[in-house]
């Protein structure tokens, strides 16, 4: 990676935020430099700061100019970015069963209601996306999803949503454009690809990223009544490790149910980790957290 992608870049946003630019191309170094300087500085509770917002490959902060003045936060922020540079840090993060429905009805007939707004009409978006990533068919591309876990770079665009980078070396990475224009429904918790991130959609609504599947369970719930929204209306946090797992309609019906009648829980594990592990060798951190999560 250049220095130019790595270089910090601080900016001011109005008299109230302060942006910092970790680099100009996402990368998982960039996102855990991120994830380490964010949730350090919350853990210092400075009075002035408002909200951290931890993103892909930036960050902002509010802060309260009259008690905290933003030149001073800056000086501060340079000086935790000084101290994990070599990222020997460890996060507390979980790995996370994510079970996928791929070519589902539901979001089959949404991919088809608008081929007119997709780069290629004459085929589906897993078709599209496939051929594009060099793939011989769609089956061996939701392998490629399936074969390694993805990072939870950050939590937005409508409430709950996660970006998921996944954790595979930068040549292995799948990207895919957005529709040419955007959709004007998508079917909640929809799976897709959007640039080198897989997303779930927590609501119906718009989007333009290219639809394979849906899940068959929540991340996002108003009412709160599954046990792992207890805490949260959110399930997926930063920094988790979602592994998106292909399934059958038969799971499909059977995690529906459990959802309907309250009594669904994800496949979950507690881990911690350094980046450095993560950065050194992608493959054997992957391989190691499907064993953590499935066989521990």
């Amino acid at each position: 990676m250049s220095n130019r992608e790595l270089a910090t870049r601080y900016e001011y946003g109005g008299d109230e935020f302060v942006f910092v630019q970790l680099s100009e191309a996402m990368s998982l170094e960039a996102n855990f430099k991120g994830m380490a300087i964010t949730r350090q500085l919350k853990e210092r509770n400075h009075e002035g700061i408002i909200d951290i917002c931890p993103s892909n490959a930036s960050y902002m902060v509010r802060v309260n100019p009259d008690v905290l003045h933003p030149d001073q936060l800056i000086e501060e922020l340079k000086g935790i970015e000084e101290s994990i540079k070599d990222l020997n840090i460890e996060i507390s993060s979980r790995i996370v069963d994510v079970p996928i429905f791929f070519e589902d009805p539901w979001t089959h007939e949404a991919v088809m209601q608008f081929r007119d707004r997709h780069q290629d009409p004459n085929s589906t978006d897993l078709e599209y996306s496939a051929r594009i990533n060099g793939y011989r068919s769609k089956e061996e591309f939701i392998q490629a999803i399936d074969a390694a876990p993805f990072l939870v770079s950050m939590i937005g665009f409508v409430p709950g949503l996660p970006w998921c980078f996944q954790i595979v070396s930068q040549e292995k990475q799948i990207e895919v454009p957005k529709y040419v224009r955007p959709r004007t429904f998508t079917p909640e918790r929809t799976f897709g690809f959007g640039g080198a991130f897989a997303v779930i959609y927590p609501v119906q609504g718009a989007g333009g990223y290219q639809m394979y599947g849906i899940a068959p369970a929540p991340i996002y719930q108003k009412e709160q009544t599954l046990p792992d929204f207890k805490d949260s209306i959110v399930f997926p946090q930063q920094g988790d490790i979602l592994r998106y797992r292909s399934i059958t309609k038969e799971e499909y019906d059977e995690v529906r149910a459990q959802v309907e009648a309250g009594t669904f829980t994800y496949r979950k594990k507690e881990i911690t980790f350094t980046p450095q592990h993560v950065l050194e060798n992608p493959q054997k951190f992957s391989e190691m957290v499907l064993r953590r999560l499935y066989n521990d």
